[in-house]
């Protein structure tokens, strides 16, 4: 019997440099009116701007939705700094 090995997923969309819709999200990292940090099953991906807001978020489906106006948007193949990210910002709450 083969073994399926299940491909990752993400899809973004971005509209107008405004309106992104992204699919394949693991985790939001962090977030404020500037920047974005997203990690994504492909990696994490970085979203630069202004007046950026998160409009919806089910983690549970893998996906993203933002507005503002998208200056940049950067991947990279950082593996595991989700994971530590997410231990510092328990101890610090």
């Amino acid at each position: 019997m083969e073994e399926k090995t299940m491909t990752k997923q993400h899809k973004m969309i971005l509209s107008n440099r405004n309106v992104g819709s992204f699919t394949g999200i693991l985790d939001v990292l962090s977030f404020d009116l500037g920047e974005i940090l997203l990690e994504t099953e492909l990696g994490m991906l970085h979203i630069r701007g202004r007046d950026l807001h998160v409009n919806r978020l089910n983690l549970d489906k893998g996906e993203v939705d933002i507005d503002g106006q998208v200056d940049s948007l950067t991947y990279s193949e950082v593996s595991g700094f989700g994971k530590k990210n997410k231990m510092l910002g328990k101890l610090f709450r």
